[in-house]
This record gives structure tokens, C-alpha cells and sequence, in this order.
């Protein structure tokens, strides 16, 4: 084996390891990365030869994560890692935007990169040297690349900047930004924050470029270690330059005009379509076919140029507007009736329909992933159907751009939700993209909090959103920037840059960059540009609704939450659940016991008022006692001739008389009530000496008109002594009782 070993010092003195020749020594390069006891495999495989009429990268980039690397066995039945996680497929989606632009652009042989974890240190999180573990197996390959790049985590933690953090010190992070780049240039920016400037974010990304430096520098030693520096040779497109020259003359005035008519999306795209065949029709019949692929290809390129040229020259953009103008937008809430919140946010061509629903702990997200286990209270999904492009195909499963696209949405809004007594609910917020022309994730962020008002959820602040855009050109270092990009000026611009954010700061933002050499001056200036339009923005989405409702809507299941003795979750919960599983099944509620900061938290969650009342007095007289004056529901457990014993609670009954039956007198018990029937009672008192409970049943009933007291009369001495029995003992035990109380004296 010729194994070679590289290290990299981070500045508080950590050490990162690379080690390549051990591991997986068949596939075209492969390395393992190595800081603490977390270990992580990348291997590249490429094939030899480009498939037919391929005119882009097909790169494939999977991370992995192995339950045995953190000494656990993955859940469900088949005990064995299955379809990737959320977290899975969002790493893999950081590490390839960070690699896809620096393939050569005419190289389209088929690449796949897998990145396993296969020893895990409990605080060190993984997808900080994902990126590098991938940038690393390429740099020891043959595989034509133009890196190398690197990863890595930078968050804010108590007002210091911390580089590759732990999981421990993320708890007070208030900056959290992932950035990929190469030795020059920035790559990719990705991140969460509470309510930062832009000047702070622009601080964390330089202090993340300054370590990368270092970690691109240590990859290119290792290439040279391993002799790699030399590249495979390749011919992956055919080209005719006459070709060229004739799709450029007769199409670029003609493309330009299409560009400058400020047309809608489809009329466009179709006069562009139209354009393209009649420059077919110019070609020998014979020779068409052979040629249709670099035909693609030229003229993509025409109408890429005229519409970067129209920007760049007159400032005009392919719908009219200039580079700082937003699209007309338009907002409604409440537009389905059955819905716990909704919203439509229409943004020019771009269209989100966003619910918002409300329930209990138990519908909190399960996370188990190899690393993190718990639960998410608040959780968002992204839905882009094909019809929303007007695509005419089947929807198959969720796409990794739609968990993409989902969790900048729900990263963007997350530190708004109110969380534990400020909110009881479990949140889940689905946007469904009805219409797409560029920026749909951040319709999602403008149209979730929308809903979210419109359900009543006490959000902190408001959050929109906007996606922005850049054109440039390197030989004359002019440059624009674009506010609120379309779908053709992401896919043939330089940026795709979102940024979101309230009032008062930025809360999350992604950034993906496709040319080298963008400056720090040209990100600054994009920052401000957002903020301005985001500002615009939540303008138009505050004139539809401009704070939360001030109660939920009367068709949402309500939670009442209370808090208990931590000693007495026990008891509410009774012997194997039993006890809190009868008071659910007597109040047709739901009830969540948790413990958090030594106190008992209790969530009952019903359809109306009556029941949830009803569950919650019986679990407060387990934790905290009986009280007299409060309201239970009881079941009728023994019925005698002077009355009933009622079970108002596990384990205590008490004596509802025949003459607190009803306002009407009885003559049996029987007439009113039947063991088992469950019925309402009002605690009337409770004897200091015995403990024994009087409950009246007509204190709950209305009295009738007119209604006279009886008179009182003397019992009868068998309702007497049956009286006296209820309150301790027949007349026997009593006299021992005193007896025993006068030998004691």
C-alpha cells in the first residue's frame, strides 16, 4: 500500500487528517477524513466515456450516514439503513452545488461520488468535512476538475466566531453558515441566523474563506503526493465552428428582440422555440439530425448572450423591468375554510398556496437520525408538482430539490415560531407551488407567515423573502445585479442568491455562484439590494394581514396546557398508562405529559371546551388533590338504597346522596342512574377528619321555577345508622374509636 497522510491545524489547534491508499484503493480515487473519532470515506468513480447526446454534467454526489459508526441499530423492522434522510440528501445537496460548477463545461462523463460516515464522535458534526472528504477523493483522482474546494461550518457562539463547532456549542449559536469555496473564489453559502446584519454575515463567510484557504492549499500538496496532477484526456463534444457562426447570425438580433419584448414566461419561451426551427429549416434535411445536438447547444448560448447583453447594455430585463424592480404581487389569507390557516402568495409568475396545521405533541416530526434524535415541533414542506411549469408528466415522490427548497424555507422561519408555553401546538406548514417562475422557495417563506398569522400563531415578527440574481461580464468587469430573478435569469446568470429576513435582520439565506472571481463588493452590494426588497415585500404582505389573529379560528382543536408537581406525572399516568388512557377515553381528549426544567408540563388537546375542562380538573385533583367547588366527571360505581358512590377520580369516590340526585325528589336511586353511567358532579366538601367526599349532582342542574325547600324531617333510624356508616363505621367501631382515644389520654 502507498499510503499518504495530510494534516490540517485549524487555529484553536484541532487537527483534521486525510489519509488516501488504504480504503476503497479500486475506485478512481478515494480518501478518508479524519477529526476526532469521526472518520469519513469519499470515493469518486467516473465513467471512461460520455453517453450519447449528453450536453451537461451528470454528477451524483451521495452522503451516507452508518448507524455502526455511532454504535446504534438503525430503527424499523429491517434494522438496516434504507432511503436517505432529510439530512442526508441536504449534505449531499451542500457538497454538490459546491462541485458541480468547477467540472469543465464541456465534460460529461458520468461522475459519482459516495461520502460515507463511518465513525462518529458524538459532538463533532459531519457535514462540516463532507465537502472536503469530496474535494479531496477528487484531487487524488484523474478526473478533470477545477479545484480543489473545501466546507466548513462558521457560527457566531456568545458573540465569538467559532470555525467547525460541536454540537454542544450550537445551542447558543445566533450565527450558523455553512460556505464552500475554492482558494480564490466563493462557491456556496448556506445558513440560518437570528435576526443578523449583512455586515456580520459578511464577516462570517471571509473568516470561513480564510480557513478554506488553508484546507485547498494542504489538497494540493496531496495531489502532488500522489502524482494526480496530470489529468485523464477527453472529447466529449463535437463542435462545428461554421455552425456556430451561423446560428450566432441569424438568430442573436432575432433572440435579442424576443429578450427585449417583455413578454410572460410560456409566449417567450415559445417564440424562442419557434426561432430555433426556423434556423432548423435552413439546414439540409439530411443533415439535421446529425447536427440537432450542437444546434442545442449553439443556440442556448445565443439567446444566454442576448439576454445578458440586453441587462448589461440597457439595464432591461426579459419581463420590462429594471434591475431593481419586483414583480406585482398580490395576497390572500384564509381562502380555504376548513383549513386551521392558509394563504395564496402570487409574485409575478410565481404562485404558493401554503396551509398551516395545528396538533399535539404526538404530531411532532420524529428525528433519528445516526447523530440526532428528538422531535421537531415545527416542521415545513415544499411541494413543486410538474403542472406548475406547465410540464405534462406524473409526479413521482419527493425530489431532493423540493427537501432543498423546503428547508431554507423552514430555516428562514423557525426562529420566529414560538416554542414550548409560548406555544403548546405542533406546527406544520406545507406550501404547495401552483405556479413557478423563479424564487418559489421564497414565495413559501412570504406565504407561510401569511398563514401562520392567519392561523393565529403568535409569530414573533413577519419574514419574506427574495431571491436575487447577478450578470457579469469578465472582460470588462461590468456587472448588475438583479432583484427578484425570473427562472431563465437564475439558469443563465452568474447567482442565485436568497436572502430572508424581518424588519429587524437576515434569518437565513442561500447562495450559489457560478462564475470565479465574484467580489466582496459585489456580495455587499447584493446584500443591501435584498434588504431593500425583502423591506418592499413584507410592505405588500402586511397590507393583507398585518399581526396574528388574536384567537384561533373555532373549528381548531384547542390545547389547554398546565403544569404539575414533576412527582405526580406518575400518578396521572397510572400503572401502564392506565389511568391517563381512562380519563382520554372518559373525556374524548388528548393528553401529553412532559418533563422539562423539573416541572411537569400537561397539554390536553379537544374538540370543545366541556371536555377539555373535564380532563383537565380530574388530573389536576390527582396531582394537586380534590378541591371543593370543582366540577368532575364521574362513573357511578355502587348504588344503595341513600344514594350513590361516584369515581371522581382513580381510586376516590365519593357519596352523591339521593338528595343531591335531582331538585325533584326521589324515591330510588335507580329512577336517575345506572352503575357505570357517567355523569357530572360538583365537589360540595370534604370532611377534615375522614377525607370522605360530598358531591351534588343538582347543584350542576338548573332549579326549577318556583322550586320550595322541602322541610326538613327527622330520618328514620335505618337511614341514620346507613348514613353513619358512610361517614366511618357502624356504631360499634365508633365506641372503639372513642374508647381507644380515652385509654390513650
Amino acid at each position: 500500500m502507498n499510503i499518504v497522510k495530510k494534516t490540517i491545524e485549524l487555529s484553536d489547534g484541532r487537527i483534521i487528517e486525510i489519509e488516501t491508499g488504504k480504503l476503497a484503493k479500486q475506485a478512481n480515487g478515494s480518501v478518508v477524513v479524519k477529526m476526532g473519532d469521526t472518520m469519513l470515506l469519499a470515493a469518486v468513480t467516473c465513467a471512461k466515456e460520455a453517453k450519447e447526446n449528453v450536453d451537461f454534467m451528470p454528477l451524483q454526489v451521495e452522503y451516507k450516514e452508518k448507524y455502526a459508526a455511532a454504535g446504534r441499530f438503525p430503527g424499523g423492522f429491517l434494522k438496516r439503513e434504507a432511503r436517505p434522510s432529510d439530512y442526508e440528501v441536504l449534505v449531499s445537496r451542500l457538497v454538490d452545488r459546491a462541485l458541480r460548477p468547477l467540472f469543465p463545461d464541456d465534460f460529461h462523463a458520468e461522475v459519482f461520488l459516495t461520502i460515507n460516515l463511518i465513525s462518529a464522535d458524538k459532538d463533532i458534526m459531519p457535514d462540516a468535512l463532507a465537502g472536503l472528504a469530496a474535494s479531496a477523493a477528487l484531487a487524488v483522482s484523474d478526473i478533470p476538475f477545477n479545484g480543489p474546494i473545501s466546507e466548513v461550518r462558521v457560527a457566531r457562539i456568545n458573540g465569538k466566531f467559532v470555525v467547525i463547532p460541536s454540537f454542544s456549542e450550537m445551542e447558543n449559536a445566533d450565527i450558523d453558515i455553512m460556505v464552500g469555496a475554492t482558494y480564490d473564489n466563493i462557491l456556496m453559502v448556506e445558513g440560518e441566523m437570528l435576526e443578523v446584519s449583512e455586515d456580520e454575515m459578511l464577516e462570517a463567510i471571509k473568516l470561513a474563506h480564510d480557513e478554506i484557504r488553508k484546507h485547498c492549499k494542504v489538497q494540493q500538496e496531496l495531489t502532488e503526493a500522489v502524482g494526480k496532477t496530470v489529468k485523464r484526456t477527453y472529447c466529449h463534444e463535437e463542435n462545428d465552428e461554421d455552425l456556430r457562426a451561423s446560428v450566432q447570425a441569424f438568430c442573436y438580433d432575432k433572440c435579442y428582440a424576443i429578450a427585449k419584448s417583455g413578454s410572460a414566461k410560456h409566449e417567450r419561451s415559445d417564440a424562442f422555440d419557434i426561432l430555433k426551427k426556423e434556423f432548423i429549416e435552413t439546414i439540409p434535411e439530411e443533415e439535421r439530425e446529425t447536427k440537432q445536438a450542437m444546434i442545442d447547444r449553439y443556440y442556448h448560448d445565443v439567446e444566454k448572450r442576448a439576454m445578458r447583453n440586453m441587462i448589461l447594455d440597457e439595464g432591461i430585463r426579459l419581463d420590462g423591468r429594471t434591475t431593481v424592480d419586483i414583480r406585482p404581487i398580490w395576497c390572500e389569507v384564509d381562502y380555504l375554510p376548513a383549513a386551521h390557516g392558509s394563504a395564496i402568495f402570487t409574485r409575478g409568475e410565481t404562485q404558493s398556496l401554503t396551509t398551516v396545521t395545528l396538533g399535539t405533541k404526538l404530531d411532532e416530526k420524529v428525528v433519528d437520525d445516526v447523530l440526532t434524535q428528538g422531535t421537531e415541533q415545527f416542521v415545513l414542506h415544499y411541494n413543486f408538482p410538474p403542472f406548475s411549469t406547465g410540464e405534462a408528466k406524473a409526479s413521482r415522490g419527493t425530489s431532493r430539490r423540493e427537501i432543498g427548497h423546503g428547508n431554507l424555507a423552514f430555516r428562514a422561519l423557525k426562529p420566529m415560531i414560538p416554542v414550548g408555553e409560548e406555544n403548546p401546538y405542533a406546527v406544520r406548514v406545507v406550501s404547495d407551488i401552483l405556479e413557478s417562475n423563479g424564487s418559489s422557495s421564497m414565495a413559501t417563506v412570504c406565504a407561510g407567515t401569511l398563514a401562520l398569522m392567519d392561523a393565529g400563531i403568535k409569530i414573533r415578527k413577519p419574514v419574506s423573502g427574495i431571491a436575487m440574481g447577478l450578470i457579469s461580464d469578465p472582460k470588462t468587469g461590468c456587472y448588475t445585479v438583479l432583484s427578484d430573478i425570473l427562472g431563465d435569469e437564475d439558469h443563465l446568470g452568474d447567482m442565485d442568491f436568497k436572502v430572508t429576513g424581518t424588519v429587524d435582520g437576515i434569518t437565513a439565506t442561500q447562495m450559489d455562484i457560478k462564475v470565479d472571481g465574484l467580489s466582496y463588493e459585489v456580495l455587499s452590494k447584493a446584500l443591501e439590494q435584498a434588504k431593500q426588497g425583502r423591506l418592499y415585500i413584507l410592505g405588500k404582505m402586511l397590507e393583507t394581514i398585518n399581526e396574528p389573529r388574536p384567537e384561533l379560528k373555532p373549528h381548531v382543536p384547542r390545547i389547554e396546557q398546565i403544569i404539575i408537581p414533576v412527582d405526580t406525572i406518575g400518578a396521572v399516568i397510572g400503572p401502564g398508562g392506565k389511568v391517563i388512557q381512562e380519563i382520554q377515553k372518559l373525556t374524548g381528549t388528548t393528553i401529553t405529559i412532559t418533563e422539562r426544567d423539573n416541572k411537569g408540563i400537561v397539554d390536553v388537546f379537544g374538540d370543545n371546551k366541556e371536555a377539555i375542562e373535564g380532563a383537565l380538573s380530574r388530573i389536576k385533583a390527582i396531582a394537586i388533590g380534590p378541591e371543593v367547588g370543582e366540577v368532575y366527571q364521574g362513573k357511578v360505581r355502587a348504588i344503595h338504597s341513600y344514594g350513590a358512590f361516584v369515581e371522581i377520580l382513580p381510586g376516590k369516590d365519593g357519596l352523591l346522596h339521593i338528595s343531591e340526585i335531582d331538585w325533584k325528589r326521589l324515591d330510588k336511586v335507580e329512577d336517575v342512574l345506572q352503575e357505570n353511567d357517567v355523569i357530572e358532579v360538583k365537589l360540595l366538601d370534604i370532611d377534615e377528619k375522614t377525607g370522605k367526599l360530598k358531591l351534588s349532582r343538582k347543584a350542576l342542574l338548573p332549579k326549577p321555577e318556583g322550586y320550595v325547600e322541602p322541610e326538613r324531617t327527622e330520618r328514620p333510624p335505618r337511614e341514620r345508622d346507613e348514613r353513619r356508616d358512610n361517614r366511618g363505621g357502624d356504631r360499634r367501631g365508633g365506641d372503639r374509636n372513642r374508647n381507644r382515644n380515652h385509654n390513650k389520654s
